[in-house]
């Protein structure tokens, strides 16, 4: 009985060790690590051997487990001709866009079939099996790093595997843009029945295909989620500025400048202005894609622009 009653109080001792206490004004807005705007260029997935290329900033970002950003994990995934590569993540939502190439994801949902120019998602898949027919990349981001942050792995699928075909992306874009003619901010939601409230791509992916005309300028706007940047296709300067502040005028105080450069991608740090310029004659397509599913099912998102 005794030794029963010293192993408790060891315990008890242990457990009140580790109380700690923070005075309220030095602890309510703790500094958190840096985000930059980082950009990653195409030539990652131009050639080489089949392999994920992970867009890793756990160190700087101080986690254990590879990130992006708080919320999201964000890769090249290159996969030579008659090659195959197994994706597997802890994650509940992976989007996949194909960046070039042709060839199928086999899981066990089934087997999606797809090409250049598609999109698609899939919910707690860990073992996704791609296999190409021609030399692939494919852009591929997740929602790993929440699930590492918290510990858990899934329980259950919230959604079915979706596919998003080009043609289909262009068709939406196409009629969006008839009927909003004459408006300086033009793009397709992705989104899912699953989630009629956020109306979002999964409960934690937002994706917006958007298209920048020639010769447009869209003026700065801002919003608490974080949103990493593939430019699908774009001409000569084409490009997006960010910063954390606004002059007097408007613009962006001493701006970041990432250009659209096709196959590419960039960090767009959350809460930071931006603003999208494209100053050649061909009209310019980006994919954001977002932990505003997250952020907009907290009802923080906090979305503002500048009319």
């Amino acid at each position: 009985m005794k030794n029963t009653e010293q192993i408790q109080e060891a315990a008890q001792q242990k457990w009140q060790q580790q109380a700690e206490f923070k005075e309220y004004m030095s602890a309510v807005n703790p500094p958190m690590p840096k985000i930059d705007v980082i950009a990653y260029e195409s030539a990652l997935h131009k050639d080489g051997d089949t392999r994920i290329i992970p867009f890793d900033l756990s160190q700087q970002l101080e986690t254990t487990y590879p990130a992006t950003s708080p919320n999201l994990l964000a890769s090249f995934l290159r996969i030579k001709t008659n090659d195959c590569l197994k994706t597997d993540a802890n994650a509940s939502s992976q989007l996949f866009y194909v960046i070039r190439g042709k060839g199928r994801t086999q899981m066990r949902h089934g087997t999606i079939e797809w090409k250049e120019g598609d999109l698609f998602t899939l919910p707690a898949v860990p073992d996704a099996l791609h296999s190409a027919d021609e030399d692939t990349a494919i852009y591929w981001v997740t929602d790993a790093p929440v699930l590492s942050y918290l510990g858990v792995i899934p329980n259950s699928e919230r959604f079915e595997p979706v596919l998003y075909t080009k043609e289909h992306l262009t068709a939406e874009l196409t009629k969006v843009r008839k009927e909003a003619e004459g408006r300086n901010r033009t793009g397709i939601l992705l989104a899912n029945p699953n989630f009629p409230l956020t109306m979002t791509l999964t409960h934690t992916l937002w994706a917006l295909y958007n298209v920048l005309p020639a010769g447009v300028v869209q003026k700065p706007h801002r919003h608490n989620s974080i949103a990493l940047d593939y430019c699908v296709a774009a001409g000569p300067e084409t490009y997006t500025m960010i910063g954390k502040e606004l002059n007097e005028d408007g613009s962006i105080k001493d701006p970041v400048k990432a250009m659209w450069t096709p196959g590419s991608a960039f960090i767009t740090p959350p809460g930071w202005w931006h603003s999208h310029h494209n100053h050649s004659d061909q009209d310019a397509i980006v994919l954001p894609i977002q932990d505003a599913g997250l952020i907009m099912n907290m009802q923080v998102l906090d979305f503002q622009y500048l009319k």
